[in-house]
């Protein structure tokens, strides 16, 4: 999944609005529609009929839930995701958990979009939310939402690395993986996100003096542009 780079205004209860992460789906989409790749064009006329800019929704409009197409999670399923994606970004020193930046709501509108990666995503993910609670209630008799910290990391040790994960628990690692993979790519498109990783985005300066003499010296490379002004 190709990330897009968003700026996404969060409400002060920690959640996007559905327009907010309506546009933050759609923008994935289009960065994921590059030469070589294609989404469906049957399924975006089945689901924009007439409607906005092209095939895709007036993403600028206000609109109520379901003027597009209608969210996926329950109550549960929306537990157990906003739950498993703060024990994959956690608050910490370098910003907040997953879920007050409004990734659970981003994964919401992904695994409901009618176009074939997200299509193809919905399975997995629900699936993986389901096995999710089930075993969280096998292990230690009540769901992954009500989870102690350690009893959440001992189940995720299992299968937050595919290759070596046991043979049971094969299919609940691709679902992690894949999940990890969605967590990451909404949070890191987010202002928060950025801010973590030192990422500052397009910012006029005055001048460019060229890559630093260490990344230079790193990269066996040396410096032949001098300045003119």
């Amino acid at each position: 999944m190709s990330e897009a780079k968003l700026s996404l205004p969060v409400a002060v209860s920690g959640q996007v609005s559905r327009r907010e992460a309506i546009r933050w789906v759609m923008a994935a989409v289009a960065a994921s529609a590059l030469p070589g790749q294609s989404i469906a064009q049957p399924a975006r006329r089945a689901a924009f009929p007439g409607n906005g800019y092209g095939l895709d929704p007036k993403l600028l409009d206000p609109h109520k839930p379901g003027a597009f197409w209608p969210l996926t999670f329950n109550n549960a399923q929306r537990a157990a995701a906003t739950a498993l994606a703060d024990v994959v970004i956690p608050a910490d020193h370098l910003g907040p958990a997953a879920s007050a930046v409004g990734v659970p709501a981003m994964l919401d509108e992904w695994v409901s979009a009618p176009y074939p990666e997200q299509q193809a995503d919905r399975p997995v993910i629900l699936d993986g939310l389901t096995w999710l609670d089930a075993e969280s209630e096998n292990r230690f008799g009540k769901v992954f939402s009500q989870l102690l910290a350690d009893q959440k990391r001992a189940i995720c040790d299992d299968i937050c690395f595919t290759p070596a994960a046991k043979p049971q628990f094969r299919k609940a690692a691709e679902f992690f993986s894949r999940f990890r993979s969605l967590c990451a790519s909404a949070y890191y498109a987010t202002p928060e996100g950025w801010k973590a990783i030192g990422y500052v985005g397009n910012v006029p300066l005055e001048r460019f003096d060229g890559p630093p003499p260490d990344v230079l010296d790193k990269l066996a490379v040396v410096q032949t542009v001098k300045d003119e002004s």
